[in-house]
């Protein structure tokens, strides 16, 4: 007779240190993962109670400290910029694996220090470039991949908000002790230039920027340092050249990412306000390509949960960030997993930004920088 035996596995539990919007986001998506929602901490005790409460954690922990000693397996950084190395180090420390927001860190050194730390510890450290888990953008990738753009030539893209477009309107990201030396390219800019790299499978060797700060007071903050805006030309290592912009003050602009790609026998366009097509274009017909898993590339089919016709949004990109960070803890190891790595390279690319606006013309962003040593 043949002996059975069970495997229990044990369900994931996370806690979260921050309880604003981007937490509601993280423990949506943690919790759509099958994850526990062990506990949660924030800058004071209080506001740590009132966040299990919105996020339906078990409990709040009085102190980072305190949540990190507990029970938890991955750690999910949701505050302000300017604290992100500091959590993300100390649960890194602990053995926990990390999922941290954007940015990764407000200087190279401390994010080159953060990847290589979760590298030497064999722990899963992601930050959310969620825009990469639309399925339309897998499939955009999947297309460059195959050849069928042939060389690509040019690139344009932006991403343009209208939050920020009046004096009056103000934030914590605002501020340069909060948010660090880059606002608008920090903040939504990193998903602009990830996205372009990841579809296109290229990096930027180079690129020249100018910034603007067009308030230079807003409510609450005398002297604002950080920029509203930001124009890029960049230079790909194919050789591909292109245009991007990125603002907070772009009024009517909600939440517009766009790119696009041309090569020398087709283009493509994804917008993320419309992520359930890609614009194909060709020098004798333009067409649209609608997400249909039946046609699509095996990983954008693996990312399209329902049937064409029933629109995926942002929520469903985010819960397939999380899905795919969590089954990385579990061993495997999903496509285009945006690493501690990827965001050290966002912070690369927004210090180029910064130093080129600020009169250092071309930046050479080609080689992989190193890590200082710790």
């Amino acid at each position: 007779m043949a002996l059975t035996v069970e495997m229990k596995t044990r369900t994931l539990r996370t806690a979260f240190v921050g309880g604003g919007f981007m937490a509601a986001v993280h423990s949506r998506a943690a919790r759509a993962a099958g994850a526990t929602i062990a506990g949660v901490a924030s800058s004071t005790a209080e506001g740590a109670e009132r966040a299990a409460t919105a996020i339906g954690a078990d409990r709040s922990y009085a102190s980072v400290d305190d949540l990190l000693a507990a029970d938890v397996d991955v750690v999910h950084i949701c505050t302000p910029n300017s604290t992100h190395a500091e959590f993300a180090l100390a649960a890194l420390a602990a053995g926990k694996h990390v999922v941290c927001e954007k940015p990764l860190a407000t200087g190279l050194g401390q994010a080159l220090l953060l990847a290589d730390r979760a590298e030497a510890g064999s722990l899963v450290a992601t930050v959310p470039f969620a825009y990469r888990f639309h399925p339309m953008v897998r499939e955009a990738r999947a297309r460059v991949a195959a050849g069928r753009l042939g060389r690509i030539l040019t690139i344009q893209g932006h991403y343009l908000q209208d939050w920020l477009s009046s004096s009056s309107d103000s934030d914590w990201r605002v501020d340069a002790r909060l948010g660090g030396p880059s606002r608008a390219f920090a903040d939504i800019g990193s998903h602009l230039v990830d996205l372009v790299e990841f579809v296109a499978g290229e990096r930027i060797t180079r690129l020249e920027a100018m910034t603007r700060t067009v308030h230079a007071e807003r409510e609450g903050i005398a002297n604002v340092a950080t920029e509203d805006l930001a124009a890029l030309l960049v230079e790909l290592d194919g050789g591909a050249v292109g245009t991007l912009l990125v603002s907070q003050v772009a009024p009517g602009r909600k939440n517009s990412l766009v790119i696009e790609l041309s090569g020398d026998l087709e283009s493509l366009r994804f917008d993320q306000e419309s992520p359930e097509t890609v614009w194909l274009g060709r020098t004798d017909r333009s067409s649209v390509l609608h997400r249909d898993a039946s046609t699509l590339s095996p990983d954008a089919a693996r990312l399209s949960l329902v049937p064409s016709g029933h629109p995926m949004g942002y929520q469903d990109a985010f819960n397939a960030f999380v899905s795919d960070t969590y089954r990385a803890i579990a061993g495997e190891f999903p496509e285009g997993l945006p690493t501690f790595r990827d965001g050290a390279r966002a912070v690369r690319l927004t210090e180029a930004v910064l130093a080129s606006a600020a009169g250092g013309g071309w930046q050479d962003v080609s080689a992989e920088a190193v890590a200082v040593p710790a």
